[in-house]
């Protein structure tokens, strides 16, 4: 406790990105892909939906139709479809089905079996060391915390992700969160670093991402912090265990500008085919 680099307990914060960081994001999001099975699951015992162009372009897998445009209106379309109109519970119940049946092609496993355990490892070497942590993800707030806590040990209060309107209401005398479409927060870039300010209240002081929409917290962990800070980049290197990118990634997880400020801002750039032993549990 008295040395200079000593942290007090309540200061030990770390704040871990979710796809691409924790888990893939290749061959897509895995909310991506709920998204699309939700849309076939709600066409077959709606089939008048399929008239829509973009509902029948999430069915045909038509990424392109759907992330036309600079808004992605298709794709905002189909979120809406699958994201909103429900009550809160419905909406974890219709997740918590998903995610209990459906696999990850790449490995034949369930999704919540497709983390990486070196980032298990570090979470549990954290938490050990008397450390809170965090996901601070562009995944949906409410998609992730149906299943954080049994993949990742991190609980609901302790997940930062996108979000739109809800409206409350006393519902047959049953307090109901009804899920809406509008007011979309996207908690990507700068807006990471907004919502550990505002939600946490505390800075970080250590970051864990693998993509530009993580640049902004791994600054913000480790520039001018009055604690020792530590930023890591995961660099994914290997195409034969995962997914080989960086500047061109096959669905999300750009990374060009965070990882040529890794030098300067001594980030650590984790090599994901030289470092990990492992990549998943079980390999």
């Amino acid at each position: 406790p008295n040395g200079k680099d000593f942290v007090p307990e309540q200061d030990r914060l770390a704040v871990f990105d979710n796809d691409g960081t924790l888990w893939p994001e290749c061959p897509m999001p895995f909310q991506i892909a709920f998204v699309i099975d939700e849309v076939k699951r709600l066409a077959a015992e709606q089939p008048e939906l399929a008239k829509d162009p973009m509902v029948k372009a999430a069915l045909e897998g038509d990424f392109k139709a759907l992330f036309a445009g600079e808004k992605h209106d298709g794709f905002m379309k189909i979120m809406a479809l699958t994201h909103s109109g429900m009550s809160s519970d419905e909406f974890s119940r219709r997740v918590q089905s998903w995610f209990s049946k459906a696999e990850y092609p790449p490995l034949g496993t369930s999704y919540g079996e497709a983390t990486y355990q070196p980032m298990q490892e570090v979470i549990s070497l954290l938490r050990s060391k008397g450390f809170q942590v965090a996901i601070v993800s562009g995944g949906g707030v409410d998609f992730m915390r149906q299943f954080s806590e049994d993949v990742y040990g991190v609980s609901p209060e302790w997940v930062l992700g996108s979000s739109a309107d809800v409206v409350f209401k006393l519902q047959d005398d049953v307090p109901t969160f009804v899920k809406q479409a509008s007011n979309l927060y996207i908690n990507d870039k700068v807006g990471k670093s907004v919502r550990i300010y505002q939600q946490l209240g505390r800075r970080p002081i250590a970051c864990f991402g693998n993509s530009d929409g993580d640049q902004s917290m791994l600054e913000y962990t480790t520039i001018d912090n009055p604690y020792k800070s530590l930023g890591v980049i995961i660099h994914h290197t290997d195409g034969q265990r995962e997914c080989e990118y960086d500047s061109k990634p096959p669905f999300s997880g750009k990374l060009i500008t965070a990882l040529e400020e890794a030098p300067k801002r001594r980030w650590v750039v984790v090599d994901m085919k030289q470092d990990w032993e492992a990549v998943f549990s079980g390999q």
